[in-house]
């Protein structure tokens, strides 16, 4: 009896130390498995996985099936903002605090963010009911201002002050019942900045709201910058805040959104990761004038131990061969003479073509390309060919005269095919007097139609 009642005292202290984060899915999900990822600031840290159990319960007669999880978290686990996810895309997922107490929650998996109810965890309960009551209260006093602004004859002002007081009251009520918590900063940093007063001109309503959007947001704190509240905030702000029609006014707008965001950061670590989050958002629209312009004015300036070298090399390579770019310039040697790319001075245009003896493909498709162009006098060929070796290249190409033909040894693996990111043969690129990259054709027959309009 002695040892077992010595075992339990031993073994009690673990038990109690450990916290457990429980969820429900209702209805289940397809997916069979739960990630529990840590966030800090752009990174997702992975903490570990679990299985989604299916139990049946019955709703209205009805039978439902319910996806639960469970994790459990060790004594030591790190406070701070975590993230279950349970699609490969990261589009479904529940984000919470942990901070030493056990968490428990129930959402919908479709709509995941506007579905959760926290049934156990204080500090989550408490930041919900917080957002849900915020939410509400300045919905009310968004939809009095837009009245206002598409008609700005009514009078509204009392109506605006009393909700204004409500917001207010609702803050200040939060702030104190949230002191000493880990959600303090949270609930102080999603206070908005509304006006005093009702503003009735759209223009001068639209500069205050850009010029506030930061004033409750401490971009030093470290409990925001360990969690994804800043990275949503800059979003929201450069994608969706400043917007117009006009493509040149939106890039500016663009430009003055990210100057700003990155004149609030201060910490270096957290501004370089800013920075790769927006030139990846960038990356995916193929906006190269923003992300020449985020490792012009503000990559390039971070102090160079901060930079990180590999992301910046892959980026700039992943674009160097885009439309818009300047071709990236190679030599090479023809009839015993060295000619380079960027010097050449033969025509209005230039037709960049790699190909490969080895391609049968190519071998269709070039001698078709080749007599195509026999009468075209403004367009120059630069055939650059993908080969082991140049026993088949040296007695091709004399089928294509009056063409450059630029020998690429190791082929996949020529540097000159990496650079041009070059994934398939034939590959084609039209360049304009400049060697600036204007065309990307992906097949013979889109080439030709592209040419004819030159």
């Amino acid at each position: 009896m002695k040892n077992i009642l010595a075992f339990i005292l031993l073994i009690s202290p673990f038990i109690h130390a450990q916290y457990t984060i429980n969820g429900t899915m209702n209805p289940a999900t397809k997916s069979e498995w739960v990630i529990l990822y840590k966030i800090e600031g752009t990174k997702q840290l992975f903490i570990q996985n679990s299985e989604i159990k299916i139990t049946e319960t019955t709703v209205q007669g009805e039978k439902q099936k319910l996806g639960n999880f469970n994790f459990t978290m060790p004594k030591d686990s790190k406070t701070g903002s975590y993230r279950i996810t349970y699609s490969l895309n990261n589009k479904g997922f529940v984000d919470f605090i942990f901070n030493r107490e056990d968490v428990r929650f129930n959402f919908h998996p479709d709509f995941p963010n506007e579905s959760v109810t926290f049934l156990t965890s204080r500090e989550n309960i408490l930041y919900k009911k917080y957002v849900d009551e915020i939410s509400k209260e300045q919905e009310v006093l968004d939809s009095i201002q837009v009245r206002v602004l598409q008609n700005p004859g009514l009078n509204k002002i009392n109506a605006y002050k009393s909700t204004l007081n409500k917001i207010n009251a609702v803050q200040e009520k939060y702030i104190r019942v949230s002191k000493e918590m880990y959600i303090l900063p949270f609930i102080e940093a999603s206070s908005r900045k509304n006006p005093s007063e009702i503003i009735a001109a759209p223009q001068k309503y639209m500069s205050y709201m850009v010029d506030t959007f930061f004033d409750n947001i401490d971009f030093n704190n470290k409990t925001l910058l360990n969690s994804s509240f800043l990275i949503d905030r800059i979003t929201d702000y450069v994608f969706y805040i400043n917007y117009s029609d006009d493509t040149a006014t939106q890039q500016k707008l663009l430009k003055e959104s990210i100057d700003k965001v990155l004149s609030k950061v201060e910490n270096n670590v957290f501004k370089k990761e800013v920075i790769q989050f927006l030139i990846i958002q960038f990356e995916a629209t193929m906006n190269l004038e923003l992300i020449d312009y985020l490792f012009g004015n503000h990559y390039n300036a971070l102090p160079l131990h901060i930079q990180d070298k590999k992301f910046k090399e892959q980026k700039m390579g992943l674009f160097a061969s885009e439309i818009g770019r300047n071709a990236p310039n190679f030599s090479w040697i023809e009839k015993g003479e060295r000619l380079m790319l960027s010097k050449l001075n033969e025509g209005l245009y230039y037709i960049l073509l790699f190909w490969s003896t080895e391609c049968s493909h190519c071998l269709r498709e070039i001698p078709q390309l080749h007599e195509f162009l026999k009468e075209n006098k403004k367009i120059t060929v630069i055939a650059f060919s993908l080969e082991k070796n140049d026993f088949s290249w040296k007695n091709y190409k004399k089928k294509l005269p009056n063409w450059h033909h630029v020998l690429g040894l190791k082929k996949w693996q020529n540097k000159i095919v990496n650079t041009y990111n070059i994934n398939a043969t034939p590959t084609y690129f039209v360049l304009d007097s400049t060697k600036k990259i204007i065309g990307k054709p992906n097949e013979l027959k889109e080439l030709k139609s592209f040419i004819k309009k030159l």
